[in-house]
């Protein structure tokens, strides 16, 4: 068993003794002695109500031993069959048995060790070799039979999941190390060794205890356990200020006359919506020990609000985990904090259906038919069924909507988003919704979020949405992660527009802000880098240093001697991060990148093959070796690392896309144009692919086919810059200067204000 306690280096009372020992007036706690994670038991001699609260609840029971008492599903050799796969529930003595497909594709008996999770669903853990805990696709409904529970079922049904498969439960992206430790244990040490590739992962507590949220306790149970002077000295000397008191002294009024809520006292810090957000968002974590208090962004970087995970309204797509719909809402930015609503220790809410939204929002005004138009008690007057609509994940978990926006269907039919008018009323349909609404209330509220068209435009790649999301961006009464996900949404080909944003986001007081803005700023050449990118080698976050580095690799060659220190410091915390998820096959093919940048390939080349040891069908990894190998003037060497990687993932575009690339530095013109052509196949949705086989085929002499090429790839992505900038230049080399100026002025106004694109068009009016 590679799983291990974490144990405090010495006993509670002999800390307390310790700390409390007689001493000069002047001597406090010894020098360097710091608080540890010293249980949950010591916090419930005390807090016996808070303790009694979170005993039992899903904290508590995140993660438990697989016993008698604590699995839920039934062993009593139940079978469930997906696809070719037939897998038995089997109890041995004390012991919890599946049957199952492992990692070879054979059935193979299995031991549960820890059950994860409890409600509304449970999974289990399975002890593999080099320390790896891996979770059981298949789950256990836990919900009543009358809601369809007390059933197994599988996670992936109707995926074909094999061995092999990546998101096989025995696969590197269903590892509990990585992918769930952190937030169903409490003080948790990855422990990963990576020149073995095994990990020695630990914890304090099984559970999400009390440390988890209020940090390690050591010195306050020793302060607890102390008297008299002894108490007061190491509260003088320790400085023992609880860092989860946002909510102390504040209540919220109702203002008689408009009927709004307001927060008696400002929020001036999210120290505990922080503590939350640790678990409860979308994020990649960058660094190991983060205890309450703690700035949020020197361990996690938060998921910004982007395609594939949110709606262009900000609406929960994917699986968010609320803290990034929350930053987007009105009731974030009027000072809610989490335990508003939710009572930290039993997790449950403070009060039941609409009673909890009347704690603040008048009854009267909002909880009646007058506003809501549904007959009361029905599900069409909860407030959250509207404000809240409810998104199901894993099978049977439905989580509700936290950004508390209120209906736009008229966003369903000029957007395509969803809205909960007709995820109600599933036989109707959006334009139904927004003449109701209409109806109802005699306009289309507007709401809180307003950047959902720009969002949805720069999707499209709208000119004009470039501008305004460009302006959400350094608007200030923009929540923050609206102004860095439009900074994020802009990193992509960005124009003047959205450079001079960038610019102005690097003083903004967030940090989330200021790293998206380095995102847009490396469409700079290296040399312009350095004024935008140097004092965030100093910033207060990691996150941002990290990023500032980054940024800067490509240019550190050129910093002056006073800036190399700071250079190498951020760049150290960059490589630090990155060799904390050194698990990751991504992690080392960006770190290796981070080394081919500083001119060290063969640092570069040892991350390279460390990711494909770790995943073969990494082609991350394959293209980047095979860029370093014809950097050092390898190209035989690049072609045959390209060529293996394709006999392992033969429909790989960038695989397919290097190759031509690295076939037509070879002057083997036919073969780079035939493997630019595959990659273009391939990968329809990728412009930059058909760039590429259209600028072969152009340059082997096929014009006419180039720009057949490059119009059927317009047609899939209008105004796409490079694919206008290249079908005018290919038409005035064709001698067809009509066509090419009509192009060229698409190219402008796409582009306003860039020089290029302004020059072209007058060229071609001459």
């Amino acid at each position: 068993m590679h799983v291990r306690m974490v144990l405090p280096t010495m006993a509670v009372a002999a800390l307390a003794w310790a700390a409390c020992r007689p001493a000069p007036a002047d001597e406090g706690e010894p020098a360097g002695t710091r608080a540890v994670f010293a249980g949950t038991t010591g916090c419930a001699s005390c807090h016996r109500e808070e303790h009694a609260a979170w005993d039992g609840s899903q904290h508590d029971r995140a993660m438990q031993e697989a016993r008698a008492g604590t699995v839920l599903g039934d062993f009593g050799g139940v079978q469930v069959t997906e696809g070719r796969i037939t897998s038995t529930f089997l109890r041995r003595d004390d012991r919890f048995v599946v049957r199952t497909d492992a990692a070879d594709g054979t059935l193979q008996d299995f031991t549960v060790a820890y059950t994860y999770g409890v409600e509304p669903l449970q999974q289990y853990l399975i002890e593999m070799p080099g320390g790896r805990l891996q979770p059981l696709s298949i789950a256990w409904d836990s919900r009543p039979a009358g809601d369809g529970g007390q059933r197994w079922f599988h996670l992936y049904a109707g995926q074909g999941l094999e061995a092999g498969d990546d998101l096989h439960w025995t696969g590197r992206e269903q590892n509990w190390n990585f992918m769930c430790a952190d937030c169903h244990s409490t003080n948790v040490r990855k422990g990963y060794d990576a020149s073995a590739d095994r990990f020695e992962t630990a914890w304090s507590a099984i559970d999400v205890g009390c440390e988890a949220c209020h940090g390690p306790g050591s010195r306050h149970v020793a302060w607890a356990e102390a008297s008299g002077w002894r108490r007061a000295l190491f509260w003088r000397e320790n400085g023992l200020s609880a860092p989860l008191d946002e909510r102390r002294g504040a209540g919220w009024t109702v203002d008689p006359s408009t009927g709004r809520p307001a927060r008696s006292v400002p929020r001036t810090t999210d120290a505990e919506i922080d503590v939350c957000a640790q678990c409860h968002s979308r994020r990649a974590q960058i660094a190991e020990g983060y205890v309450a208090g703690a700035p949020l962004h020197d361990f996690y970087v938060p998921a910004p609000i982007e395609e594939g995970l949110y709606h262009a309204d900000g609406q929960q797509r994917d699986e968010v985990y609320t803290h990034g719909s929350f930053l987007q809402s009105r009731m974030y930015s009027a000072g809610v904090t989490c335990s508003d609503c939710h009572d930290p220790h039993s997790q449950r809410l403070r009060a039941a259906g609409n009673e909890l939204c009347g704690t603040c929002h008048v009854p009267a005004s909002y909880d009646a038919p007058a506003h809501h138009f549904h007959q009361d008690g029905s599900a069409g007057a909860q407030c959250v069924s509207c404000h809240m609509p409810e998104t199901t994940y894993m099978g049977v978990d439905g989580r509700r909507d936290h950004r508390f926006g209120v209906p736009r269907p008229d966003r369903s039919v000029s957007l395509g988003v969803p809205n909960p008018c007709t995820g109600c009323h599933v036989e109707r349909n959006a334009q139904w919704a927004v003449e109701t609404v209409a109806r109802w209330y005699g306009d289309t509220p507007a709401g809180f979020q307003t950047f959902a068209e720009a969002f949805h435009g720069v999707a499209r790649g709208e000119p004009a949405a470039r501008a305004a999301a460009a302006s959400v961006a350094v608007d200030p009464a923009q929540p923050a992660i609206v102004r860095a996900s439009a900074l994020a949404r802009l990193r992509d080909r960005p124009d003047q527009a959205a450079l001079a944003a960038a610019r102005a986001a690097l003083a903004d007081p967030d940090p989330m802000v200021r790293r998206a803005a380095l995102l847009v700023l490396e469409a700079l050449p290296p040399q312009e880098r350095i004024g935008a990118a140097l004092p965030g080698l100093a910033d207060a976050s990691r996150a941002v240093r990290i990023q500032a580095a980054w940024l800067l690799a490509p240019a550190s060659g050129l910093l002056a001697s006073a800036d190399r220190g700071a250079f190498q410091r951020a760049a150290a915390e960059l490589v630090e991060s990155r060799r904390y998820t050194a698990d990751r096959p991504e992690s080392r093919v960006t770190l290796g990148l981070f080394f081919a940048q500083l001119g060290s390939l063969d640092e570069a080349v040892a991350e390279y093959q460390a990711a494909l040891r770790l995943s073969p069908r990494s082609t991350g990894a394959s293209v980047n070796l095979a860029d370093v190998r014809r950097a050092q003037g390898r190209e035989a060497d690049a072609e045959r690392t390209l060529r293996d990687a394709l006999g392992i993932s033969p429909d790989a575009p960038e695989l397919h896309h290097a190759l031509g690339l690295s076939l037509a530095r070879s002057g083997r013109i036919a073969e780079s144009v035939a493997a630019l052509a595959r990659a273009a196949a391939l990968a329809p949705g990728r412009a930059d692919l058909a760039y590429a086989h259209a600028v072969a085929l152009h340059s082997s002499g096929q014009a006419r086919d180039a720009i057949r090429a490059l119009e059927r790839a317009l047609a899939r992505h209008p105004d796409t810059a490079t694919l206008l900038f290249a079908l005018a230049t290919f038409h005035r080399d064709a001698g067809e200067t009509e066509a090419a100026l009509r192009y060229a002025r698409r190219l402008a106004e796409t582009r306003p204000g860039d020089a290029q694109a302004s020059a072209l068009v007058a060229s071609l009016s001459r």
